[in-house]
């Protein structure tokens, strides 16, 4: 790299004084240039142009004279003398005339020798139309000679307008056009060679003072070699001898100054784009956080001596992280003083939780140098923080700096600008990440009891099962349900319902080995896989855990002791099933014939039992295909309610089948339905049952219908919803579709053609249960998603669980940005109705707002509503 004294000249450069004369000069050659090929082309066009009316004149004069004569009556000694008397009337000039007779003048005078015809002639033959030409420095005039009405006396076999011959008239223009520019060209050399003579002086007299003052600049700018010498710049004695130009020369003077105030050191700058590159938050840093914050913090000691990077996180609601990252090794001292006053500053924040405790982690970027001792004064002196207020993620960032490097005002204000953007990035980075395991750990997770959740248990049964086929062992199923727990809810309220349920479940995480997969598989029911455990092993298990349930109890808010009771129902592979459905139907029906003989109490099946269960089974599915034959599918409609008008305007379809004088809800046959692969076909008559029912009460609200995965594969299935829209009458904007969220995490391709579709016949979509998955953010990023349904298993307990209600929170906010509607499902009590309404959720559903009816809720509003849009 040259140095600053020696400033890089251009590879070819001119002086102004050659630039000038070369503008100027060349200025004058083009012009000349221009004006003499011009006019010379003007003057050869108009010679042209006058040959041709010369060439037209020659051929009428010629052609009457040849028919004044013609028709006094002409001989074939005549005619071939006044050919020949034409012709040679043009020798010694540059003109020359053919005369061509046509065939039937050839019948009449007989044949005679004349020009070879060529394909201008034969044309002018074949069209009797005149054509005049200039080309290669001829001008050619073919001029046919039609028969007129006195011509048919001589010529008896022709009629008017036949072409009787063809006369051409060329003229060579090759001498004359040589003559004419000779003439220009030796004008355009006298005039040419005075102009430049007069540009090269002109250039000389103007050039003068302008080099004079480029030189003196020069001079002035060499002397420059840093931002202190942008004073020894001075150009007011500069002069140009023009006032434009000393305008400029003023203007740079100005600038010299302006520059000097506002001027930075280039390693700041560079550092400035070095670190924009970094500045992209990718998958890798966001899982190398830690690493990230410390590569960051070493690239920022290259400008500036900053001691630390710290960020603090808010982890629960009475919980803060506070991670602090050194450049170097501290001292224990430094440390111990480091955490006191961030501590300090951290309570004596307005958003701090009375009470809550504070972990510190320390990281050590560079742990084999060691940072000197700071005392309380410097460090309160040089700490930079930033509040970050984004929704319960984020918290606090801050860099510990050397203040006395940043005296410079300039230089100031760039590096505070550096920081400022470098805590933003660190905040971002580590509010990422902390979602990001957030959303992960609930898309596993059951929020209330912190076990796995049903779907999570139905992939590890699957994988289970395959292992313990290819290993040739047995493993058990339990399905667990706590007695009672509805009459526990109603008697002491849902807070103390879910205490309860969450000890419950403590209480059964605690009897279980490590190695066993424990799951809520929904409301008070529980699910549990034994790896390679048999039968004894397995009822040994259930009833150590009915025994530890027995001793759970807890005192309800009037004093009461609540106790719990177990039903355990289990299940044995291969013994009891072959796949994960039938083992898991023994457990359940186990499960359920406990509950029946007098609950707390545990049933493992004989053979008979199991024999009737997949019997049992067996009647549900021909009670299935009855239903279907025989349309006795029932729908019925669960209203969604506006949160702030507390008007009914949407409405979801639920199946329901009627069989020996009762509605059975879905649950009791949706399983069998699947399996059996007749659930589209269900689908497919709901919806016709829901439509006519739409059609004859005249509803006017949204429609939410469920579609089950299969329908994602059935090519006819839009196709019909279609036609059913039409024959009801019904506005296919007036129908959303639900895709639940987590049973088509797999199928996101075949599902985003399905949707596509879906939206190009007009109808809506949304996706249920969002947040329960691992795809959630795929789901909006991918599909023209118009509602989205929060899981209800977040809403429940939003209102007493601050984790639920930030996740929620989040969804909404999301939701929002993207202009996607949003629905709270599971909203049971007014409770969790209000929290829905203070997060701004635009739609709630639950049993609190209403249940399931054949028939629609009336449009009009249902909840007490609060607040304006």
């Amino acid at each position: 790299m040259p140095k600053p004294s020696e400033p890089v000249q251009p590879r070819r450069t001119l002086r102004l004084r050659h630039f000038i004369v070369t503008a100027i000069m060349g200025v004058a050659l083009l012009v000349f240039v221009t004006a003499g090929v011009t006019s010379s082309l003007i003057y050869e066009r108009t010679m042209t142009r006058q040959a041709e009316e010369t060439a037209s004149g020659i051929a009428h004069q010629t052609f009457a004279s040849m028919f004044q004569i013609m028709s006094e009556g002409w001989t074939r000694e005549e005619l071939e003398e006044f050919s020949a008397g034409i012709e040679e009337s043009f020798q010694g000039t540059p003109l020359r005339l053919d005369l061509f007779r046509g065939d039937k003048v050839s019948e009449v005078y007989g044949e005679v020798e004349q020009p070879e015809r060529d394909a201008r002639v034969r044309r002018a033959f074949e069209t009797g139309e005149i054509e005049s030409s200039s080309a290669n420095e001829e001008v050619r005039y073919t001029f046919p000679l039609r028969a007129r009405q006195a011509c048919l006396q001589c010529h008896g076999n022709a009629d008017t307008g036949d072409v009787l011959g063809v006369m051409e008239v060329r003229q060579d223009m090759g001498e004359a056009l040589v003559d004419a520019r000779g003439q220009h060209l030796w004008t355009f050399l006298a005039t040419g060679a005075g102009t430049l003579l007069a540009a090269v002086l002109l250039a000389a007299w103007a050039t003068g003072p302008i080099s004079r003052s480029v030189r003196r600049f020069q001079n002035q700018v060499r002397s420059i070699n840093s931002v202190r010498d942008l004073n020894r710049l001075e150009t007011r004695s500069i002069s140009t001898g023009f006032v434009e130009l000393d305008q400029v020369v003023r203007q740079v003077d100005e600038l010299v100054h302006k520059l000097h105030g506002v001027a930075v050191d280039k390693e700041i700058l560079e550092f400035e784009l070095k670190l924009l590159d970094k500045f992209i938050i990718t998958s890798d840093v966001v899982r190398d956080w830690r690493e990230y914050i410390s590569v960051l913090l070493n690239e920022i000691n290259t400008i500036i001596d900053a001691y630390t990077l710290f960020t603090l996180f808010k982890a629960d609601e009475d919980h803060y992280e506070l991670e602090i990252f050194w450049r170097s090794e501290p001292p224990e001292a430094t440390r111990r003083t480091f955490e006191k006053l961030a501590t300090r500053r951290i309570r004596a924040n307005d958003d701090f939780v009375e009470g809550a405790r504070i972990t510190v982690q320390h990281n050590v970027a560079d742990p084999h140098t060691d940072l000197h001792e700071l005392d309380a004064s410097e460090i309160e002196l040089a700490t930079k923080s930033l509040m970050l207020e984004t929704p319960r993620i984020g918290g606090v960032v801050g860099i510990g700096v050397q203040s006395d490097l940043v005296r410079d005002p300039v230089r100031h204000v760039v590096i505070e600008s550096i920081l400022s953007t470098l805590l933003n990035l660190v905040g971002s980075v580590k509010a990422i990440y902390k979602y990001t395991q957030d959303l992960e750990y609930y898309a596993t997770r059951d929020p209330l009891t912190n076990l796995y959740n049903q779907r999570v248990f139905w992939e590890l049964f699957g994988y289970e099962l395959k292992r313990a086929a290819s290993h040739d062992y047995p493993f058990a199923v339990m399905v667990v349900d706590l007695d009672n727990f509805k009459t526990i809810n109603d008697r002491y309220g849902h807070s103390f319902g879910d205490r309860f349920l969450q000890a419950y479940a403590d209480t059964i995480r605690n009897a279980v080995e490590n190695e066993h997969i424990l799951a809520r598989y929904g409301g008070d029911e529980f699910a549990l896989i034994l790896p390679e455990t048999g039968a004894e092993a397995a009822h040994e298990l259930a009833v150590r855990m009915t025994e530890a349930t027995d001793e759970l109890a807890l005192t309800a808010p009037d004093g009461t002791r609540v106790r719990a009771t177990t039903c355990i129902g289990i299940a044995v592979y291969p013994e009891h099933g072959d796949s994960t459905r039938d083992v898991f139907l023994v457990a359940d029906n186990m499960m359920y014939k406990a509950k029946r003989e007098g609950k707390n109490a545990v049933c493992l099946p004989d053979e008979d039992e199991v024999a009737k269960v997949f019997r049992e089974a067996g009647e549900t599915g021909m009670m299935i295909m009855q239903a279907l034959e025989e349309k006795r599918i029932v729908p019925v409609f669960q209203p969604i309610v506006d949160v702030r008008s507390g008007e009914t305007a949407i409405h979801e379809l639920l199946m329901r089948i009627e069989s020996s004088g009762r509605l059975l809800p879905a649950n009791e046959f949706i399983e069998t339905a699947e399996s059996m692969g007749v659930m589209h076909q269900l689908d497919y008559l709901l919806i016709e049952q829901a439509f006519r029912h739409i059609h004859e009460t005249g509803y006017d609200g949204l429609l939410f219908i469920n579609l089950s995965p299969r329908a994602l594969i059935i090519g006819e299935f839009i196709g019909k919803v279609r036609t059913l829209a039409t024959d009801y009458r019904i506005d296919p904007t007036r129908i959303v579709f639900e895709i639940t969220e987590r049973d088509t995490v797999s199928n996101l391709n075949v599902l985003e053609t399905f949707v596509q579709a879906l939206k190009e016949q007009g109808f809506l979509f949304a996706v249920d249960d969002f947040g329960s998955g691992f795809s959630s953010f795929h789901y909006l990023k991918r599909f023209p998603i118009d509602y989205v349904k929060i899981d209800g298993d977040f809403v429940r307990n939003m209102a007493r669980d601050p984790r639920d209600r930030a996740f929620v929170n989040s969804i909404a906010a999301l939701a929002r940005d993207l202009q996607m509607r949003t629905i709270a499902e599971f909203v049971e009590d007014a409770e969790v109705l209000e929290a829905v309404r203070e997060i701004g959720i635009d739609y709630a559903q639950g049993h609190h707002l209403g249940y399931p009816d054949t028939g629609f809720t009336p449009r009009r509003p249902g909840v007490e509503a609060t607040g304006t849009d």
